[in-house]
């Protein structure tokens, strides 16, 4: 009911830009620029935790970015979603192309708490995800959301907490959904989120696909979805502007992730 009242009154009510404010446009031209108008980059947090994948960012969590991504996320603006998937499907583009393969992209959304989502009225990162799929369908790409990630245990509110003690608020918190291997098996796994600030969150993702896709192998027969994560890729609309501005000629380079 929440999220249809958010769908109604966005079309009847006076809107401003989600970024900067600006009346009587959801979103101006001088945001759009700013979150998907520039080349997505490879982006790392320092520490890095261990397994993290190949991780490409589509814009800084800055200005209009971050205004953008708080609206949808926080304040229903639930329009903000086509512009949102618009970037992370440039980020996955990104990734993916470095691979050289031509297999189906499978989108898998780090899941948000039940909690939060409930007290939302929406899953941001699943609708983001399903408009940075259609895009990536559009430009001639096969690629869907496969969300097949769970929480297995209740977690912390991340808010705070530093970039071990996210590692540790999260270690063993995900799973894969029972049959996802099957799923996981159709194509190659790109994970996305809307925001990575330690990358705590994606390292997890990334081992409890591992996880199954390793059992998928011995057991059912799941080669493809075991190679698909070792090749892994990562994507996100946004990630600190100190990770954002890497230096492109120095893949050793360490760079300090978001903390928000």
């Amino acid at each position: 009911m929440r999220g249809w009242w958010r769908e109604i009154s966005g079309l009847v009510l006076p809107v401003s830009c989600g970024g900067c404010g600006r009346p009587r446009t959801e979103l101006c031209e001088e945001c759009r620029a700013v979150l998907y108008g520039g080349v997505p980059r490879r982006v790392r947090p320092d520490p890095e935790p261990a397994g993290l994948p190949v991780v490409h960012a589509a814009a800084p969590y800055e200005n209009g970015v971050r205004g953008v991504l708080l609206a949808h996320k926080e304040r229903g603006a639930l329009g903000l979603a086509g512009a949102l998937g618009r970037a992370l499907a440039g980020a996955v583009r990104a990734g993916a192309e470095r691979t050289g393969s031509a297999e189906p992209l499978l989108l898998v959304p780090v899941p948000s708490a039940r909690r939060s989502v409930a007290a939302r009225g929406h899953d941001p990162t699943r609708r983001i995800a399903l408009a940075a799929a259609a895009e990536l369908r559009r430009g001639g790409v096969p690629a869907r959301v496969v969300p097949v990630l769970r929480q297995r245990r209740v977690v912390a509110d991340q808010a705070g907490l530093g970039a071990r003690q996210r590692e540790l608020n999260l270690a063993g918190a995900l799973t894969v959904a029972a049959g996802g291997w099957r799923l996981l098996a159709t194509g190659r796994v790109v994970l996305v989120d809307d925001l990575m600030t330690t990358g705590a969150s994606l390292a997890e993702a990334a081992r409890a696909i591992g996880a199954e896709c390793g059992y998928g192998r011995s057991a059912h027969g799941g080669g493809r979805a075991r190679a698909a994560h070792v090749n892994g890729r990562a994507a996100v609309v946004a990630v600190s502007p100190s990770a954002f501005e890497i230096n492109r000629n120095s893949l050793r380079s360490r760079i300090v992730a978001g903390s928000e």
